[in-house]
């Protein structure tokens, strides 16, 4: 390992995820096996232009890998935009002797990071912590998997109500650019229909699909909705053309909202918060600087920030076409 870097700051950013805190942990702990200081920065980039710092060790972790949200608070910060608010927190890092800096969040994070690291030559390393699992260069994101198992529970809980009064059930998912967790819990939850910004399903198709489901006998159904799909303007539009166009339905709209943020961090989260941290500090250690740390083809990868940030995060095509095949 490096012997330049002796103390290592870690922020959260962005919206939270599950996930989050036990990352803080692994950085926390990583440190601490590798006997260099750790501080944490409370509410992410604000924090971070007050010196707002708290030194962490191995025990000040202690009992938060199961717990939800972000124990350092997350903040948007219009100040850290500007260069000036930079150059206030690159003097509270090195006035508080800090040589390297993890941030956990996404891509407006990364960015956040990698323009500080152009202007300061300071050394970053990003964690991708966000449900929506839209970053380059990962195929989970912390928090990706819990939203799935959260969502698919709710989705559950709609469609025994849905059965009961042969209802159809417009569900809203987060997912404003891309559509991961709506053809995933579409899937596993049995939807008839999945609409994503990636597909353009239409208005009519879409009241077609639903007539077909009606007339091989299903008598309820759900409708998985990313938040930023294309065919209306809002899922209460949608339901609204699917009321006048379609007769025997009795036509509801849940919209799920933050709670797919909430809760304790799956089993796959902790590990992959875990492995992302250790690998996060190392990598600094060893002189590395500008990279998020990734899962690929489930190794532990690094990409450049730039990548992370510029990249486009695709949709399994695959799943597309069991989607199609499992509303049958």
């Amino acid at each position: 390992m490096g012997k330049a870097i002796k103390k290592l700051a870690v922020l959260t950013s962005g919206g939270d995820s599950p996930g989050m805190n036990a990352a803080i942990r692994s950085v926390v702990r990583t440190c601490a096996y590798h006997e260099i200081e750790c501080v944490g920065v409370y509410r992410g980039y604000e924090g971070l232009i007050e010196g707002d710092f708290k030194p962490m060790d191995a025990r000040s972790v202690k009992g938060i890998i199961n717990k939800g949200g972000t124990i350092l608070k997350s903040a948007r910060s219009k100040e850290f935009r500007t260069e000036e608010g930079r150059k206030t927190a690159y003097k509270q890092l090195i006035d508080a002797h800090i040589d390297g800096l993890v941030v956990v969040g996404g891509d407006g994070s990364f960015t956040g990071a990698l323009i500080f690291n152009q202007e300061f030559g300071f050394p970053v390393m990003g964690i991708p912590g966000t449900i929506d699992n839209d970053i380059y260069g990962t195929s989970h994101t912390l928090g990706f998997d819990t939203a799935l198992n959260t969502v698919v529970d709710a989705i559950d809980k709609i469609r025994d109500t849905a059965s009961s009064h042969n209802r159809l059930f417009f569900i809203e998912v987060m997912g404003r650019d891309v559509g991961h967790i709506a053809l995933n819990v579409g899937i596993a939850g049995g939807a008839e229909e999945i609409l994503i910004p990636e597909e353009d399903l239409g208005l009519d198709r879409l009241v077609e699909s639903l007539n077909k489901s009606r007339t091989s006998g299903k008598t309820s159904s759900i409708v998985i909705v990313a938040e930023g799909d294309k065919i209306g303007k809002n899922i209460f539009e949608l339901k609204d053309y699917v009321d006048e166009n379609m007769e025997g339905y009795d036509v509801r709209v849940s919209v799920l909202g933050h709670m797919q943020r909430g809760g304790a961090p799956s089993c796959f989260d902790r590990v992959l918060a875990s492995r992302m941290g250790v690998k996060a500090v190392e990598s600094l250690l060893e002189g590395e600087t500008n990279y998020m740390v990734g899962l690929l083809d489930n190794k532990v990868e690094l990409t450049p920030l730039e990548k992370a940030i510029k990249g486009k995060s695709k949709i399994n095509l695959e799943l597309l076409r069991v989607s199609d095949i499992m509303s049958t």
